[in-house]
């Protein structure tokens, strides 16, 4: 038992050792990203940049904690058979697998506080990063749609202010709607018109609507003045790459809300695919960082005296950038509809524990 948490805090201490260097690195290039991005703005001076770039930082490690894992486990086997700890722990009677048990529950661990609290963290900074950095970019392009529980949400220009758009459902690109409401708003935020249709067809540069219904709401008694038509013509600056692009990013929603926002784009009419790739994928995490650490072990938990110690930190970089790549790999399959969710999430580290105790068991029995 004291051995195993004494392995585990050493293992705790090398990944938090190199979590700090990489942050430092981060830090530093995005600052220099975000004073080029907003060279023209005279309020975007250094403090904002840092301000901008503190609040990536949490999601630039998170997206790269298997990595950071993986060279903290490499840099800890390194420093353990250098200080011949490992031949002490084997000539007590304790195999390296055995050894490896805290470790590898660290990082599982690790991996399951990582994705219920800097899951949500990193969503939430994210957002707060994107406005401050829509608010100094001189084009100030923000998202136009939303998916919740009421349907599908949707914001264009008017020439008197904004007209905000409901729809109970889309088609997979939102450019046909179904049951949908316009609400036009002045530039003082004054609702003035309201406009009900059986259906929106989105053309360019304009909503086709069909069985439409006209409310002026400055009118006296707007329903008295109501009027119908089969169809009509409504200008927009939407297009259909502009609704796409404007997708939450599966990154962009905490873990703990994602599965009502697939609940809620799905009754909309969209592909929830991509989302549903990224939940499971963030659930496999923690297992993923416990494949990391037993890679790791697997070439370079020998001891110094048997030499060719650079080769085999090199191999075992490679590998981690192997499993890092055929995660991602795995997760555009998954997205494509090329291969199952649940084998684009839980495939890549079932394969990297599989090859890791494959190997450590050779390396351990011969």
């Amino acid at each position: 038992m004291t051995l195993g948490f004494y392995l585990a805090r050493r293992f705790l201490v090398t990944v938090g050792v190199v979590a700090a260097v990489f942050a430092g690195i981060l830090m530093l290039i995005d600052m220099v990203e975000q004073i080029r991005r907003h060279a023209g703005n005279p309020d975007a001076g250094l403090a904002m940049a840092a301000q901008i770039a503190a609040l990536n930082l949490a999601g630039g490690i998170y997206r790269i904690l298997p990595l950071v894992v993986m060279l903290g486990s490499v840099a800890l086997f390194l420093a353990l058979a250098r200080s011949s700890e490992l031949v002490v722990i084997r000539a007590a009677g304790r195999s390296a697998i055995r050894a490896l048990v805290a470790p590898a529950l660290a990082a599982f661990l690790m991996g399951a506080v990582a994705v219920a609290v800097l899951n949500p963290l990193v969503a939430a900074t994210a957002r707060v990063a994107e406005d401050v950095s829509s608010r100094l970019s001189r084009d100030g392009v923000q998202s136009v749609l939303s998916v919740s529980r009421e349907g599908l949400w949707l914001r264009q220009g008017s020439p008197a202010g904004q007209i905000v758009i409901r729809a109970a459902r889309a088609n997979q690109d939102g450019t046909h709607l179904f049951a949908v409401t316009f609400i036009d708003f002045d530039a003082q935020g004054q609702p003035i018109s309201r406009i009900e249709a059986e259906e929106a067809r989105l053309s360019p540069g304009f909503w086709t609507l069909t069985g439409v219904k006209e409310w002026r709401l400055t009118d006296a008694n707007p329903e008295r003045t109501a009027t119908r038509v089969d169809t009509a013509r409504l200008p927009t600056d939407l297009t259909a790459a502009r609704i796409r692009e404007s997708f939450s990013a599966p990154d962009a929603i905490a873990i703990w809300d994602l599965p009502a926002f697939i609940e809620g784009l799905e009754r909309a009419g969209f592909s929830a695919q991509k989302h549903r790739v990224w939940l499971q994928r963030e659930l496999a995490l923690p297992l993923t960082l416990a494949a990391m650490v037993l890679l790791a072990a697997g070439f370079t938990m020998r001891h110094v005296r048997f030499g060719r110690s650079g080769t085999m930190v090199l191999l075992a970089v490679l590998a981690g950038f192997a499993m890092f790549f055929l995660r991602n790999f795995a997760q555009v399959l998954g997205e494509n509809g090329q291969i199952p969710v649940a084998l684009a999430a839980w495939a890549p580290p079932a394969v990297a524990l599989m090859a890791s105790m494959g190997l450590l068991l050779h390396l351990e029995d011969g």
